[in-house]
């Protein structure tokens, strides 16, 4: 008997230490370690919460960017109505909620069935509407704007893509990491403008819809349904662009339209040397922007990469010829020569040619010679001229801006280049490819499309720019990118002049290759290339970069279809198509 007396006490005495060690380990984890749990200092009631919590993200809190005019280019938003899950679990007017949005109730409450997370309506609602369904005040029905995409990417490769990245928080940002400023899954900005831009742009704050639920789902704390967002009046920061929508679209649109694959085009406002408009293709594969294909990857901006320019470059050739007097009017030039001498095909012969001719019909025997005739006395001719004109250096934006040291606009920009052989220089045949942008000519389409600019404006230089100002969310000034020269010489103004006229009479010559822009509203100047790139497979370049209006110049373009077949290239039915609707945008 005793026997059992004493086991029976040795088990309450064993019952009465572990409900005791039960009961400091619930004191631990309720009140002294309720926000650093263990070595790894996990925070209780914070988890407690964020398990009990469902939310629905209104906006991320990145900075956007904004056309000249503040129309968003990377979202459009719309109003929807929002219902929260618990709505299906209570009684609530769907009847009048269905009336007001114009839909049945069946739909509405079919959509809540088994619902886990806020149901958004994708219908889009009036003002009127959304007022009306938050005058109900009911709890977990609103008409709130909400941002979606746009369906059309607008600008892509030059506002460039986000994405979480841990590697990226770790090297750039490991300071507001570490201050809990931002998390490892923060969305920071990986190509383009989002790149350049990045630590302007960093989200403050989430805006955000909140609920508790008890662990059914059900609505905790009544059904109250809270806002979260930063209440910093600065933030988040806005990116004004120089980009003007309207234009942006009717590039974007012509590209589609014609198909064009591989390429793109870019618009730019002479007088201030600002891109208004700059579409890039391939379009981004978003699953996997950096694969590589034929050298190449989709978040690469054609526009800012070196391309062969074929006759684009007898613009230079051209512009050393009249500043170095190498041009007597009355002196004929024979094309039906090639640029070695020997007679070309009795389809591309075009016969005895003035200067002005050759240019406006592209004959490449009279830029070879006289390019041969200019190296003798100046071996570094033709890259002088096209550094004067600016397709060596890279145009695009560049300075100081705060702690940033030469700060890049255009982030990916690449220089151009004349030669990679100075020693091809004292090669006949070498010199006579290089004059009509052959060999190892590259320049970027954006530099060309600033070498217009910069005739059209009589020979003054400047830096292209993309973005006006970073702008505080209540609309002050951040920062203003002011206008920079582009440094370096430049051709005079009688040379600016003559090579305007050279330009028109390319467009305005019955057999001048740009003829095809004779019947637009606005006067074309400008000229075409055909580079070869593969002679086996018939592979070229096709540009156009001209401006317009001819005589009174507003607008500098450049139209290139990369890697494509002269026949059928669609370059020149881009830019017309351009022109034609930038003159209805202006006089509509």
């Amino acid at each position: 008997m005793k026997i059992i007396h004493k086991r029976i006490y040795i088990t309450l005495i064993f019952i009465l230490l572990l409900i005791s060690g039960l009961g400091a380990r619930l004191v631990q984890l309720q009140l002294v370690s309720t926000e650093s749990f263990t070595d790894k200092k996990i925070n209780l009631i914070e988890g407690s919460v964020k398990q009990r919590t469902q939310e629905m993200v209104v906006d991320d809190g990145r900075g956007k960017f904004e056309d000249k005019n503040g129309q968003s280019l990377t979202s459009i938003t719309h109003n929807r109505l929002v219902l929260f899950p618990f709505l299906e679990k209570m009684k609530w007017p769907v009847q009048q909620v269905s009336e007001i949005v114009g839909m049945q109730p069946k739909e509405l409450t079919n959509r809540l069935a088994n619902a886990k997370t806020p149901v958004v309506i994708t219908k889009e609602l009036s003002h009127a509407q959304v007022e009306k369904i938050n005058a109900l005040k009911v709890p977990g029905v609103f008409g709130i704007p909400l941002k979606d995409e746009r369906p059309v990417p607008l600008a892509e490769h030059l506002i460039g893509l986000e994405a979480q990245s841990k590697q990226i928080i770790e090297e750039k940002y490991s300071d507001k990491l570490k201050n809990g400023a931002i998390k490892s899954t923060t969305p920071v900005g990986i190509s383009g403008m989002q790149r350049a831009f990045d630590e302007f742009l960093l989200p403050e704050q989430e805006s955000k819809l909140l609920y508790h639920v008890d662990r059914l789902g059900g609505p905790m704390f009544g059904i109250d349904v809270k806002y979260t967002g930063t209440a910093n009046p600065y933030y988040p920061v806005s990116v004004r662009t120089t980009l003007d929508l309207s234009a942006q679209e009717l590039v974007e649109n012509t590209l589609n339209h014609y198909k064009l694959k591989d390429g793109g085009a870019v618009l730019i406002d002479i007088k201030n040397n600002k891109v208004i408009a700059m579409a890039s293709r391939p379009s981004i594969n978003k699953k996997d922007p950096f694969k590589k294909q034929n050298g190449s990857d989709s978040v690469e901006n054609r526009l800012l990469t070196p391309q062969t320019p074929g006759s684009i470059f007898k613009t230079v050739t051209a512009a050393a010829a009249l500043e170095q007097n190498k041009i007597q009017p009355s002196l004929t030039y024979n094309c039906d020569k090639s640029i070695y001498g020997n007679n070309v095909e009795e389809d591309h012969q075009k016969g005895q040619l003035t200067f002005e001719e050759s240019f406006a019909q592209s004959c490449n025997a009279t830029f070879a010679q006289l390019a041969k005739e200019m190296i003798i006395s100046n071996p570094n001719i033709l890259e002088q001229y096209a550094d004067k004109l600016g397709l060596i250096q890279p145009v695009g934006w560049t300075g100081d801006v705060f702690h940033f040291e030469h700060f890049k606009q255009f982030l990916g920009e690449k220089s151009g280049r004349v030669w990679t052989n100075a020693k091809e220089k004292k090669v006949p045949n070498a010199v006579a490819q290089t004059a009509i942008g052959q060999l190892d000519v590259k320049v970027t389409p954006l530099a060309v499309a600033n070498m217009m600019a910069t005739i059209a404006r009589g020979g003054e230089k400047k830096q292209v720019k993309a973005v006006d100002a970073l702008e505080y969310k209540n609309n002050t000034s951040l920062y203003t990118f002011k206008e920079h020269e582009l440094k370096g010489d430049t051709i005079n103004k009688a040379t600016a002049a003559s090579m305007q006229q050279l330009l028109k009479g390319v467009v305005q010559s019955e057999k001048g290759t740009g003829r095809r822009f004779q019947t637009l509203p606005y006067e074309v100047a400008g000229k075409s290339g055909t580079a070869e790139i593969s002679v086996k497979d018939d592979i070229v370049n096709k540009w156009f970069a001209g401006y317009f209006p001819a005589d009174d110049p507003k607008y500098a373009m450049v139209v290139v279809d990369l890697n494509t077949k002269s026949a059928i290239s669609p370059t020149n039915s881009v830019f017309y198509d351009i022109v034609k609707g930038m003159y209805d945008l202006n006089t509509r």
